[in-house]
């Protein structure tokens, strides 16, 4: 093996990656500062809005992950040059992801009344449910942006969703200013000012996504006179078939992060507080391996498109070698700096709470030893699975990230997290197990599959010859 093979595609792959990393980033560092400006306010509070985004990161993952189907068709669409093939899967995809926007809004709320079967803190429950009336409601503009991002990803333009997720995290972190703490004459509105904020700032995000995609040469054609409603069968169907086994791959993955948030809320307030700050903090990397993922299923589309498997491989493999290394920087980072990070996200200058940020500060610091540790394993699941949907190969990963989050790494979470065993830090050594699982499991998938379609073109090229 000669290592130039893989490094020299570092740069196009970094290239074609970091729009959809800085993108995903500006998401969650608006999370980062929400949580910030939240913790302010107290641990209740900062554990109510853990609490109701648990919520909504079980109905994100599967807006989310059905539009990834979107990708891989373009991608391939855009290899073959056929556009008529290409503006109908965005359409149809448009379509799926409106829909699902709407069930999905319906479904956290009919879901509230959960919260009080779930033994929660009481003053964590009662603060966390008007925050989830309002941020449920921007499920519908969110899976809407997602249809037009995985299109955009599909024709290689992974700038534009950057942009426009720039602009609304911007907006997003002046209205949370203004709203949590009733700044320049606005109401002190506290937690429910955050969810006003992220509801106003998706609805600007896929006007102004729109807007750019409209007056790109590449993409105008697709975007206007769409003829929304009138759809085709075949179509719905193949981008159902594609999205509904990617749906329940995030959801899987989302579900055992969000099981974590409420084992941690059956510990107390303080446990669920520093809970979300290392959660906080682990998916920001988290967003940088996303970014390759995407560029691994952009890439591998495109190859599959050209019917070029070596090719694709070798690729693939580049993409995996970097995610790989990025990984152990970020590993170092948190092992180095676990102590200091979590102080972020508390006022020790408040005497009144000292005693309970003191404690989530130091709980906290060993979530991040974890979350350290399955850095590597986290990156290599997520970017095997992306090259995996470039592939169209969506029911097997499906199956192997249910074994590995719910087979193998819940009953971990779930022993090991009860307060008599390891309390938070068992937890998330559950978290640790089903993500090595998933990284190993998944390579095993694509590395067959790979050989496979290589050997079959092998053997039609002997016959045709």
């Amino acid at each position: 093996m000669i290592l130039s093979n893989y490094t020299k595609e570092f740069k196009y792959n970094w290239k074609l990656a970091a729009p959809v990393m800085l993108g995903m980033l500006g998401h969650t560092f608006v999370s980062f500062v929400d949580n910030i400006m939240v913790g302010q306010l107290g641990t209740a509070e900062l554990a109510a809005v853990s609490l109701g985004n648990s919520f909504m990161f079980i109905a994100m993952s599967l807006g989310i992950g059905f539009s990834t189907a979107i990708t891989p068709l373009i991608a391939e669409a855009d290899a073959e040059q056929k556009f008529n093939k290409g503006k109908s899967s965005f359409k149809h995809g448009l379509f799926l992801c409106s829909v699902l926007g709407i069930s999905l809004f319906l479904m956290v709320i009919l879901a509230k009344p959960l919260m009080y079967l779930m033994k929660q803190p009481e003053e964590v429950v009662k603060l966390a449910i008007p925050y989830l009336d309002l941020v449920a409601l921007s499920l519908i503009p969110l899976v809407v942006f997602q249809a037009f991002k995985q299109f955009s990803d599909g024709l290689s333009m992974t700038r534009y969703p950057m942009y426009a997720t720039v602009v609304a995290n911007i907006i997003n972190l002046i209205l949370n200013y203004l709203l949590i703490f009733g700044k320049f004459g606005f109401p002190e509105m506290g937690i429910v000012g955050a969810a006003l904020g992220t509801l106003i700032s998706r609805f600007i995000m896929v006007w102004y996504m729109w807007l750019l995609l409209k007056n790109k040469e590449k993409s105008k054609a697709y975007v206007t006179n769409i003829k929304l409603l009138t759809l085709q069968r075949p179509m719905l169907k193949k981008l159902m078939s594609l999205g509904a086994p990617s749906a329940m791959q995030m959801f899987f993955e989302v579900a055992i992060f969000t099981a974590a948030i409420w084992l941690s809320g059956l510990l107390g307030k303080n446990p669920q507080a520093a809970n979300q700050i290392a959660l906080n903090l682990s998916s920001m990397t988290f967003m940088v391996a996303m970014g390759l993922s995407v560029a691994a299923m952009i890439r591998v589309g495109n190859q599959k498109g050209l019917r070029d498997y070596l090719e694709l491989r070798r690729i693939a493999f580049s993409i995996f070698l970097l995610a790989i290394l990025l990984a152990i920087c970020f590993g170092l980072i948190f092992f180095a700096f676990h102590e200091q990070l979590p102080k972020l996200y508390v006022d020790f200058a408040d005497t009144k709470n000292l005693i309970d940020n003191t404690e989530v500060v130091k709980i906290a610091s060993t979530l991040l030893i974890a979350a350290a540790i399955f850095q590597i394993s986290d990156s290599i699941q997520v970017v095997v699975l992306g090259a995996l949907r470039g592939l169209q190969d969506v029911k097997i990963p499906t199956i192997i990230t249910f074994i590995s989050y719910w087979v193998i790494g819940f009953p971990v979470s779930f022993y090991f997290g009860k307060e008599e065993q390891l309390g938070s830090f068992g937890i998330w050594l559950g978290l640790l197990a089903g993500l090595s699982s998933a990284a190993i499991l998944l390579y095993f998938r694509f590395n067959y599959l790979t050989k496979k379609l290589i050997l079959q073109k092998e053997n039609q090229a002997h016959a045709t010859s």
